[in-house]
């Protein structure tokens, strides 16, 4: 068994959060841009759904800090 400090097992927690926020951007993105170039009603829709995973990282990021 590993055993990390907690410095380190904070870093690797949010990164591997961003990682997979940046993963889920990829696809919202992708069809974000598609939908608006299609209809430009749907900005602030396209707005919430590309802001989204983004909360993934900040949880993480409060929650490091919350057990530090």
């Amino acid at each position: 068994m590993v055993v990390l400090e907690p410095l380190s097992a904070a870093a690797l927690g949010v990164g591997f959060a961003a990682l997979a926020a940046g993963y889920a951007e990829r696809g919202i993105g992708s069809a974000a841009v598609g939908a608006l170039a299609e209809d430009d009603s749907l900005f602030g829709q396209v707005l919430i759904l590309t802001v989204l995973p983004e909360t993934l990282v900040i949880l993480a990021l409060v929650v490091v800090f919350l057990t530090l």
